[in-house]
């Protein structure tokens, strides 16, 4: 597909032009915490893009995790992707009803599993609505099933184990996308955990301070400008966290904005890392 600004990003005119594009895909990746009245299923059922799939986290996923929504095995990726008529050599668009929240963590999804022809609406279904653009409600329209490949690409991963080393080495930096009183631990979860506060040496990075208000990435310069400030390189090898691994993938896709198209996920983030009794906790 021509014409799009950026390899991770496209904008809402570009996707209305493309709505019909039979090389194309929508998918609404909304998600919601835990405690919120409605579900994304929910939300997607009342309002999509049109032609856009739901994308359920929480059930693509390894379900037999005591965590939630952890990396589903590559097998069942590719079988959930066959029958909602995905496969391969499709430019996938994903979305979510917040602007710049969920979507990301879909992006990154795709991308482990080895389709990097995948970008997010700039500004999501939260953007997409306000400029009046087209909407419709209900399931989504049987697809025929497609052939899909999996090809785990791991460098994008990080488990337990992997941040320990990295704390230890001190050779990536570990970046942790929850608001400031949660990282400090003086804030509950919004799910139950044994400990509260943050891994040693991790910097403090809200994703909430890399989106507009109108739920778009703010440029480049912008955040290259916040990273810096909060001591961290752009460009140098990271690790991304958060509460479960949903914002964290806000903080990946703006450093791949920024060139990093390397910066791995730590998928258990703080629901496993606080539960593993050998993983050092600080507080601060």
């Amino acid at each position: 597909m021509s014409g799009i600004p950026s390899k991770w990003l496209v904008e809402t005119d570009w996707l209305r032009e493309r709505l019909s594009s039979p090389g194309l895909v929508i998918v609404d990746g909304s998600w919601t915490m835990p405690g919120e009245p409605r579900k994304g299923e929910e939300l997607y059922r009342e309002a999509h893009i049109p032609g856009a799939l739901f994308f359920d986290i929480d059930e693509i996923a390894d379900t037999s995790s005591p965590y939630p929504h952890m990396l589903p095995p590559p097998e069942k990726f590719a079988s959930r992707m066959r029958k909602m008529g995905i496969g391969d050599g499709m430019k996938i668009v994903v979305y979510d009803h917040r602007g710049m929240f969920s979507a990301p963590r879909v992006w990154w999804t795709f991308r482990v599993m080895g389709h990097d022809d995948v970008a997010v609406l700039n500004g999501g279904l939260l953007k997409w609505r306000r400029e009046g653009r087209p909407l419709e409600s209900g399931k989504p329209a049987p697809r025929t099933e497609r052939h899909f490949t999996c090809r785990r690409n791991a460098e994008l991963v990080r488990d337990v184990d992997d941040v320990k080393a990295a704390i230890a080495s001190g050779g990536q930096q570990i970046l942790d996308a929850r608001p400031k009183a949660r990282f400090e631990g003086r804030e509950g979860e919004p799910r139950p955990v044994p400990r509260m506060g943050h891994m040693p040496g991790a910097l403090n990075l809200p994703f909430g301070s890399l989106v507009k208000p109108d739920g778009t990435l703010k440029p480049a310069g912008e955040l290259r400008a916040i990273f810096e400030a909060a001591g961290v390189a752009p460009g140098k090898r990271a690790i991304a966290s958060c509460g479960s691994g949903i914002t964290a993938c806000v903080l990946a896709l703006a450093l791949a904005e920024l060139g990093n198209e390397w910066a791995a996920v730590y998928d258990g983030s703080w629901a496993e890392w606080s539960d593993v009794p050998s993983a050092p906790v600080v507080q601060d």
